[in-house]
């Protein structure tokens, strides 16, 4: 193995869903800092980005996956061959909290390890008068009972999508001293839009 080689980390995300969460575009949100307002359907697709920290090389893999049941083989094949795991669901969506159950329990199934990194996002939290799915329903599941971080966002109004994947990114199978350095790099980052949303956990519900 190269010197190159042996100073270049990967690390590799998945995001996991049901059809129109959100997962791609919380994706173009942090590597694009784009929204698209027209839904675009999914079958699995992998966004690459390169950082340098301290002269070592970091590539971050991301999965995004359909959000359809049709493909369960690749479903499977990304689970077993990623690090740490993003399960979006809509706060305007409640069947979409019981796909990410299940996604979670296959994930634990696969994986054999009950502390798998999972980090559950709960998406379009912009649509205020839509909500069905509240935080504090949320909470005593995912993190008393399963353990996991849940980050309430907006891919929309770029509201906590920073924080889901800084939380992914510390959760993930990185050396020690790159995620504290990443999370302060502000220039790696997209800019958040909403200071003032993102930190107000009364109504972003960000949980760690």
């Amino acid at each position: 193995m190269s010197l190159e080689e042996k100073e270049r980390t990967n690390v590799r995300l998945v995001f996991l869903g049901a059809a129109g969460v959100g997962k791609t575009a919380l994706i173009q949100r942090f590597l694009k800092d784009t929204f698209e307002t027209k839904h675009r359907r999914t079958v699995e697709e992998l966004h690459r980005k390169e950082y340098e920290v301290g002269g070592v090389k970091v590539n971050v893999n991301i999965m995004d996956t359909s959000g359809s049941y049709s493909f369960p083989a690749m479903r499977r094949l990304s689970i077993q061959n990623s690090d740490a795991f993003a399960l979006v669901y809509a706060v305007n969506d409640p069947a979409s909290l019981e796909v990410v159950k299940r996604l979670r329990d296959e994930i634990l199934e696969l994986k054999e390890d009950k502390y798998t990194p999972i980090v559950v996002i709960g998406n379009k939290i912009d649509c205020h008068h839509e909500r069905q799915v509240s935080c504090e329903d949320v909470v005593s599941t995912v993190e008393l009972d399963w353990n996991n971080s849940l980050v309430e966002a907006s891919a929309k109004d770029n509201i906590n999508v920073l924080q889901a994947f800084r939380e992914l990114l510390q959760q993930a199978n990185l050396p020690r001293w790159f995620s504290p350095a990443l999370c302060h790099r502000r220039e790696t980052f997209p800019k958040e839009k909403n200071k003032i949303a993102a930190m107000n956990k009364a109504k972003s519900c960000f949980l760690s």
